[in-house]
Parts: C-alpha cells; sequence; structure tokens
C-alpha cells in the first residue's frame, strides 16, 4: 500500500476542520496538470501543512483525479473546496498562480478528489526526512518505508472515525469495477466525487439530448442510493435535468442495448413528449472507455423496476 502526504496551507486546512459535517474534500490544484498517479482509488492521503508549522493534520482516502473548470469544481463540491464562496476560491487560485482570475475567465483546476476526510487533535509530527522544500507532496511504499511504524500510527488515527459516522476499521471489497477492477480497499465514491466523475466520464454532454450546457446537467443514478444503488461510475448516466426528472419517474430509460426508451405515458398524461419520441430507439452518448459504460443489469432494473412501459 501506498500512502501519500501532501502539502497544504492554514487556510484550507483550519476552513475545512471547522466543519466536520463535510465528509468529502477536493485538494484542488491551481493548474491543469498531468494526472496524479501517486496513489491508487483508496489509498490514503494525508495533509501537512508548511513550513513553520509543519505538522500532519488530517487525511482521508483518494478518489480519483479529474481536471474540471472551476465552475463546475464550485458546484459540485461547494465548501468542500475549503472556501466560502466561488469568489473566495477564485482568489485563492489566483494567489496561488500568481495573477488574477477575471470574472469572465473558467479555467481548469486539478482536483484530487477524498472521501472519509478526518482532522487530527492534536496534529501530528511530519514524517521523518521530509524536506521542507518539498512543495507538493511525497509518496511512500509502506511495503518498503523504513517508516512504517510511523505511518501505522496516522492510520490508526485516521481509522479511528469519519466526519461521515461510518466505522472503517476494516478493509472492505468492492465487486464489479468502480474506478477499475476490484481491490481490498474502499473504492466506491463520494457523493460528490460521483458527479465529478460521471461529468468528465461523458464529456460533460447529455447522453440522451447531447446537451452541452453545464449548468443544467446532472449524475443521474440508474438505480437509485434509496434502492441499494452505488455512487458508482457503471450505476451513473449525465443527463439534463429535465431529463433526469423523467428517467427517474420512469417516462424514460434505456435499454441494455443502450438504446432511448420512452413510455407512451408521456403522451397520455401529459400530450406533450414529441422531442423524445423523436430520439426513440437511438443510441445514448457513451464514455470513451467501454469499462465506464453503464451496467447493463442495473439498466435492466430500471426498465423492470421504474420505467412506465
Amino acid at each position: 500500500m501506498r500512502i501519500y502526504v501532501g502539502v497544504t496551507d492554514g487556510d484550507w486546512y483550519h476552513f475545512l476542520a471547522d466543519r466536520p459535517y463535510l465528509s468529502e474534500a477536493n485538494f484542488w490544484r491551481p493548474n491543469e496538470e498531468k494526472n496524479f498517479r501517486a496513489l491508487k482509488p483508496g489509498e490514503p492521503f494525508f495533509f501537512k501543512t508548511h513550513h513553520p508549522h509543519n505538522r500532519v493534520v488530517g487525511g482521508g482516502y483518494f478518489q480519483t483525479f479529474e481536471r474540471l473548470p472551476l465552475s463546475s469544481a464550485w458546484d459540485i463540491f461547494q465548501e468542500a473546496n475549503g472556501a466560502a464562496d466561488e469568489d473566495e476560491m477564485r482568489r485563492k487560485i489566483g494567489r496561488y498562480r500568481k495573477q488574477p482570475i477575471s470574472q469572465w475567465e473558467d479555467p481548469v483546476i486539478g482536483c484530487i478528489l477524498l472521501r472519509d476526510i478526518r482532522f487530527f487533535d492534536p496534529p501530528a509530527d511530519p514524517p521523518p526526512n521530509f524536506a521542507p522544500n518539498i512543495v507538493q507532496g511525497k509518496t511512500y511504499d509502506l511495503s518498503s518505508d523504513t517508516n512504517a511504524d510511523y505511518f501505522h500510527g496516522l492510520l490508526s488515527r485516521l481509522e479511528g472515525g469519519t466526519s461521515s459516522g461510518e466505522d472503517h476499521t476494516e478493509t472492505w471489497h468492492l465487486d464489479g469495477p468502480a474506478l477499475g477492477g476490484p481491490r481490498p480497499v474502499r473504492q466506491r465514491l463520494g457523493q460528490h466525487a460521483f458527479q465529478a466523475v460521471v461529468l468528465n466520464a461523458y464529456r460533460h454532454q447529455c447522453a440522451i439530448t447531447g446537451s452541452r450546457i453545464r449548468p443544467t446537467l446532472q449524475a443521474a443514478h440508474i438505480q437509485p442510493v434509496s434502492e441499494g444503488g452505488q455512487h458508482r461510475l457503471d450505476n451513473g448516466i449525465l443527463l439534463r435535468s429535465d431529463v433526469h426528472t423523467l428517467f427517474d419517474r420512469g417516462y424514460l430509460g434505456i435499454d441494455p442495448d443502450y438504446r432511448i426508451r420512452v413510455s407512451n405515458r408521456l403522451r397520455e398524461e401529459f400530450d406533450t413528449g414529441e422531442e423524445f419520441y423523436r430520439l426513440e430507439g437511438r443510441r445514448v452518448g457513451l464514455p470513451e472507455n467501454q469499462r465506464d459504460y453503464p451496467n447493463r443489469d442495473l439498466l435492466e432494473w430500471h426498465l423492470r423496476e421504474v420505467f412506465l412501459g
């Protein structure tokens, strides 16, 4: 197992530590960067403050890395970005970029998405031999690192409880793909990371209508969480807000061949829906990677349990 220790500033840390109701966080980076490859989903990520404070103040579990427009990162994560509002987030990003961001700009930023975050009181000592000139962070491999006992101590504090109230003292195994094949670590996505992952997988485009109007796009669950569904990419599909409502209420469906189904009830009950009847039988827009396609069994579940046939 690998561990990453990321360097953060006091403002981000204190803002989130004062909001224990937040279980997810966006450890953002101010520029669009190469993919964050230091960890695999479910591996621990710890927060260390800059010198001279130089303490490990908390941590969480890595979910995924996504590149998002600043506005999308705010819409999805809001306070979990470590800022009170979008303007404050813009100011912070502009400060790190050493150039203010105008109200018309919407730069793409790197988003390291974490879940089950927890802050330590009191903070822990920094990792041994963590050089003061490390700006972003450092990866440690517990299978070979001589300071494994130190990191096991941090893990014990992280596993002592979560802000979401869940017990994670045991690793667990999730069958099927969450973000890749199953691994004996925490692979499930949090609610907000689910939205970010689905948004990017569908290239910011409604799978049924093709709409690219970003403020109207929503990550829909094929099987709702209330019915046993999970925040997983293969249980998600990006839909325009009104299409999302129709899908959830059974007026629209998608068959296991990824073709659009429209219920006759839409015309019978509302004497409308021609926009959707023209689309019936067409194949929905799908992610580039086939492994990210909607789960066929879940689509069948939706047709059987929700769709108004």
